[in-house]
């Protein structure tokens, strides 16, 4: 474990290999109740991993999931962890209009709360989509009593990125405890590094997240923010062969390894869920402003 005392975020973006965004324009929404569903054996796999290591974490999951599978919702907060939302169907919230976002949150909150038995106070947004192009989606957030979010990643990518966010924790709305936490980034030569986990931490060695949230750690002394899928944890899952090779090498790139990966990870660093994480960080930000 760390030696800096530092509680760092560990979350979990519940999603199966059919939804993810690199193949959105390959299998039709319409087909998803034909395909495999491989999620509850996948999460089962990594509730036992968190209990082996004594680490809780957060599930940021989707509606149309959580309608399928009510039983391991119940089993994910039986075991300690936080249930959030990650939207209904891992449609993207710049696609969206105001009016769109406030029912996707809507419907899948009730899902969530129906399966779980307690409120839902955190949300991420698929693909990191929130960024400079939707202004009014934490003003919905806010208004359907949201305490966090943990939807922006403050990079310059081609799928999504707001470059111009904050690193680290900020309040979007002066009106409003809501807090925003990024996923995490390094910075190496006056630039952003994404360090938060994903295909990033997949494909890249171990050391360079080691290193990364050390820095933020360390050198910054703030929290990290990681996430990860289930399906990057299940090398038997179907092939997509019909998708773009761009998107199959960034799907299917060393995930057999990838649960031997995150084992060394959530042993060696301090981890826990995002609503602590959220709830230091408003402390934070409520005793800079005075």
């Amino acid at each position: 474990m760390s030696t800096t005392g530092i509680i760092n975020g560990l979350s979990v973006d519940i999603e199966d290999w059919f939804q993810v965004g690199a193949f959105e324009d390959v299998i039709a929404r319409g087909t998803w109740d034909s395909l495999d569903d491989r999620v509850e054996g996948n999460v089962a796999r990594i509730l036992d991993m968190f209990a082996e290591a004594d680490v809780k974490a957060t599930f940021f999951t989707l509606g149309w999931v959580a309608r399928r599978n009510g039983p391991l919702m119940r089993r994910i907060v039986d075991a300690g962890h936080e249930l959030a939302s990650h939207g209904w169907d891992h449609g993207r919230v710049f696609r969206m209009s105001r009016d769109e976002f406030a029912m996707d949150l809507e419907r899948s909150r009730k899902v969530l709360e129906d399966a779980a038995g307690l409120p839902i106070l955190g949300y991420r947004a698929p693909s990191f989509s929130i960024d400079k192009r939707t202004p009014w989606a934490y003003m919905v957030l806010a208004e359907q009593g949201y305490a966090y979010s943990s939807s922006v990643a403050p990079i310059a990518h081609d799928h999504y990125g707001w470059a111009e966010a904050p690193r680290f924790a900020f309040k979007p709305l002066p009106w409003s405890d809501l807090v925003e936490i990024p996923v995490t980034t390094a910075e190496l030569g006056g630039k952003r590094l994404a360090a938060g986990g994903g295909g990033f931490f997949r494909v890249l060695p171990y050391a360079f997240s080691r290193w990364a949230i050390r820095q933020v750690n360390r050198r910054d002394q703030r929290s990290a923010v990681f996430y990860f899928h289930p399906w990057e944890i299940d090398p038997d899952q179907p092939r997509v062969n019909g998708a773009p090779l761009k998107s199959r090498l960034r799907h299917y790139t060393k995930i057999p390894v990838m649960a031997q990966k995150l084992e060394q990870l959530i042993r060696e660093f301090d981890w826990g869920r995002m609503d602590m994480i959220a709830h230091r960080e408003v402390a934070a930000l409520q005793e800079a402003a005075e």
